[in-house]
């Protein structure tokens, strides 16, 4: 009898032993799956439009790509509305309107560049070209450059969270 209750004792001692293992493998394994502090904050750029300067391209970083920044001038946005596809793909913010992108061509991936001159982009490595909203206006890029996700807080554009200008962009196709 003694045997019976020493081995159902023992039979219950691993049982814990294996249960605590396995519950503390799985808190190590959801801890290893879940992105880094450093990631996390990654995952954010808020940006003061006010700082911005016409027909100026400025080039932030969020989530290691580049974004372009382009504040239009009176011209680029006349240019813009004659083409109500174009005018869609720029961001208003209070009166001024504003062209942002991730700077990377949608052809291989290179990094276009602007040409102030011409208010256009030039991608070097095939020729293609954008004109100031990022739309594609020489092949081989299959669409113009695309524009993150951002949500408009006041004067401010917070890229990495989707607010209802962007649906809306995503909705209509203006973005992916």
């Amino acid at each position: 009898m003694e045997n019976k209750s020493r081995r159902g004792f023992m039979g219950m001692a691993f049982g814990a032993v294996a249960g605590v293992g396995a519950v503390a493998s799985l808190f190590a394994m959801k801890k290893s799956w879940d992105p880094l502090p450093s990631v996390k904050a990654a995952g954010f750029t808020t940006l003061d439009m006010s700082a911005y300067n016409d027909n100026e391209l400025i080039t932030e970083k969020w989530r290691g790509k580049p974004i372009f920044v382009l504040k239009q001038d009176v011209s680029m946005v006349e240019t813009a509305k004659k083409s109500i596809q174009e005018l869609e793909r720029l961001i208003k913010i209070g009166d001024s309107y504003y062209m942002v992108a991730i700077g990377l061509c949608t052809h291989l991936g290179c990094i276009p560049g602007y040409r102030e001159s011409t208010k256009d982009f030039l991608c070097a490595c095939h020729g293609g070209m954008y004109d100031a909203t990022a739309s594609v206006t020489k092949a081989p890029p299959p669409r113009g450059l695309d524009i993150p996700p951002f949500k408009i807080k006041g004067s401010t554009l917070v890229l990495g969270e989707e607010g209802p200008e962007y649906k809306k962009m995503k909705k209509t196709g203006v973005t992916l």
